[in-house]
C-alpha cells in the first residue's frame, strides 16, 4: 500500500496538536495529540509505502510506533487511500489533471480506499446511448463524456435550431446540422478521448430525453434488457425518472398506466403528444442544465454501482418557480407486460432455468454481446 491523503480533504490545525481533515462536518476528520508525529501527514502524498513512510518518518525523530499509530488512525477513520500510481501513469498529463477532480469525488463520495481507480474504471468501460440532443440531451452528454464515461453516443437526426443552442451544445457554429453530430462534437470537445462514433451493439444504459419517447425504442430496450434512464425537460418543468431496470423496477408503461388510472383520457393525450411537440418548448438554458445534470448524477450512480439510484422506481421533478427537487414513487402496476414477465422470470429462476439478467449493467452487456 502507498498511503496517500483523500484528495480534496484541506488540512487544517484547529489547535498545536490536533489536525483536521476536510470543512465541513459531514466529511471532516480530527486527530488530537499529534504532536511531533505531525511529521507523519506530510509524508502521505503516495510516493512511499507503508514502510518506507515509517522509515522516512524516523528520520524526523518520530518514533515507528507513533507513526504506525497515525497510519492506523487515518486509516480507521476512511482519510487514508492506497494511491493509485499505476492509474495515474496510464493517464496523459492533461486527462490525468481534469480527471483528478473525479478521482477525489468518488473517493470521497463511495468512501473506496483506491482514491476512486474502481469508479474510473467502471466509467471508461462503460457505453452510454443518449437519445435526443438538443438542450438537455448535449447537456447530458457532455457531462458523462467529462465524467470519464468512455463511449457516449447521441442519437437525433433532426438539425440544429436556434432554440437549440445552449453552453454545453450544440453552438452557433451547427446550426442546421444534424443534433447527433452536433452533440458528438461538443463531446470530443470537452472531452477528445471519449468515442462517440455509433458502430453498434448494445449500451450498457440507454437515456430518453424526449419527453415522450416512441413506444417502438422502449420496447426495443425492454426486449434487451437495456436499463433506460427518462428525462424530460418542458412546460417549465424537468423530470428525471424512472431508472427502469428491466424486469426489476417500475417501467415507463408502469407509469403510464397508473397515470391511466388516476386520468382515463390520459392515454389520448398521450397518442398526441408522442406524435407533436409544442414550439418553443417551455425548457429555458438553466432548467435543461439541471435536468442534464441531475440525469448525469442518475447514470452515474448506476454506472458506479456504489448506491442505489434514487429515479429507480421514482421520478425527481423541478417545478418552476419554485426551483426545487422532490421524489415522486411510481409502483410497478400489475397490469404490466413487465411485471408478469418479471414473475416468469422468477419462476424459470427457481426452477433453474435462469432468470432476470444480472443487476451490473456492464456485466450484463458483455453477456449478451
Amino acid at each position: 500500500m502507498r498511503p496517500a491523503l483523500k484528495a480534496g480533504l484541506l488540512p487544517v490545525w484547529r489547535d498545536r496538536d490536533t489536525l483536521q481533515l476536510g470543512i465541513d462536518w459531514r466529511r471532516a476528520v480530527a486527530l488530537e495529540g499529534l504532536g511531533p508525529a505531525a511529521a507523519v501527514i506530510s509524508l502521505l502524498d503516495g510516493s512511499r509505502d507503508w514502510t518506507d513512510v515509517i522509515a522516512t518518518a524516523g528520520s524526523y525523530g518520530v518514533p515507528a510506533e507513533a507513526a504506525s499509530r497515525v497510519l492506523g488512525l487515518l486509516a480507521v477513520a476512511g482519510v487514508l487511500d492506497d494511491f493509485p500510481a499505476a492509474l495515474h501513469r496510464s493517464l496523459p498529463g492533461e486527462l490525468r489533471g481534469r480527471l483528478e477532480p473525479e478521482l477525489a469525488t468518488a473517493s470521497l463520495a463511495y468512501q473506496d480506499s483506491d482514491a476512486g481507480a474502481r469508479t474510473l474504471a467502471r466509467r471508461r468501460d462503460a457505453f452510454v446511448r443518449v437519445h435526443g440532443a438538443g438542450r438537455t440531451g448535449a447537456g447530458v452528454a457532455t457531462l458523462l463524456a467529462a465524467a470519464g464515461v468512455g463511449r457516449v453516443v447521441c442519437v437525433d437526426p433532426a438539425p440544429v435550431c436556434d432554440a437549440d443552442v445552449a453552453p454545453s451544445g450544440p453552438f452557433r457554429a451547427d446550426l442546421g446540422s444534424p443534433r447527433s453530430a452536433a452533440a458528438g462534437r461538443a463531446v470530443q470537445l470537452i472531452a477528445p478521448e471519449t468515442r462517440t462514433s455509433d458502430t453498434g451493439g448494445v449500451p450498457d444504459l440507454a437515456v430518453l430525453t424526449s419527453p415522450y419517447p416512441s413506444p417502438d425504442l422502449i420496447a426495443g430496450l425492454m426486449r434487451d434488457r437495456v436499463p433506460h434512464l427518462a428525462v424530460r425537460a418542458a412546460e417549465a418543468i424537468g423530470v428525471v425518472g424512472p431508472l427502469v431496470r428491466p424486469g426489476q423496477s417500475t417501467c415507463l408503461r408502469c407509469v403510464d398506466l397508473r397515470r391511466a388510472d388516476a386520468d382515463p383520457a390520459w392515454p389520448k393525450v398521450l397518442a398526441q403528444a408522442t406524435c407533436a411537440l409544442p414550439r418553443p418548448e417551455a425548457c429555458g438554458v438553466v432548467l435543461a442544465a439541471l435536468t442534464a445534470a441531475v440525469a448525469a448524477g442518475q447514470v452515474l450512480a448506476l454506472l458506479d454501482a456504489a448506491v442505489a439510484p434514487v429515479a429507480v422506481n421514482g421520478t425527481l421533478e423541478l417545478v418552476l418557480p419554485g426551483w426545487q427537487w422532490r421524489r415522486r414513487t411510481w409502483g410497478r402496476h400489475p397490469a404490466c407486460p413487465c411485471t408478469a414477465s418479471s414473475r416468469a422470470g422468477g419462476l424459470a429462476a427457481a426452477r433453474g432455468d435462469g432468470g432476470p439478467a444480472a443487476a451490473d449493467p456492464a456485466t450484463a452487456r458483455r453477456a449478451r454481446e
